[in-house]
């Protein structure tokens, strides 16, 4: 499975602002860029986007910046994905071919498991580091 930078780089902010979340404390975004290694400009578009999507929050002013709309635990990798990179988790297409419907079924098969374990690996679970490695054949 392919995920695009994007994807990504706020993966690795939502997991920061849940290894944060207090409810009231925003990370500034110079911060948060600096402790993922990730460009401050490419970082506030992905920021914008999960805003967008209800996941985050943002404050202005001198103690400004961003937190998790609600708490880790309420928050699904799925739900990231969906604010980011939505195709990800598109419905595989049936081809043409002989073959065509046996494949469709197990790659909608290995699709169901992809949404799935996303759907269960909260971002609480993400930033205590308590999650169990994924694999997939």
């Amino acid at each position: 499975m392919k995920v695009s930078q994007k994807l990504e780089y706020a993966c690795r902010a939502v997991i920061q602002l849940a290894k944060h979340y207090d409810g009231e404390s925003p990370l500034r975004l110079d911060d948060l860029a600096t402790r993922e290694h990730v460009p401050s400009t490419f970082l506030v578009q992905i920021l914008s986007d999960l805003k967008q999507a209800n996941l985050v929050i943002s404050r202005r002013g001198k103690t400004g910046g961003y937190l998790l709309a609600r708490a880790p635990s309420e928050i699904t990798l799925a739900q990231v994905v969906e604010a980011v990179d939505p195709q990800l988790l598109e419905e595989p297409t049936l081809g043409q071919g002989e073959s065509a419907q046996v494949l469709h079924k197990a790659w909608s098969s290995l699709h169901g498991c992809v949404n799935q374990s996303l759907g269960d690996t909260t971002l609480e679970k993400l930033a205590s580091g308590s999650t169990e490695p994924m694999w997939f054949i």
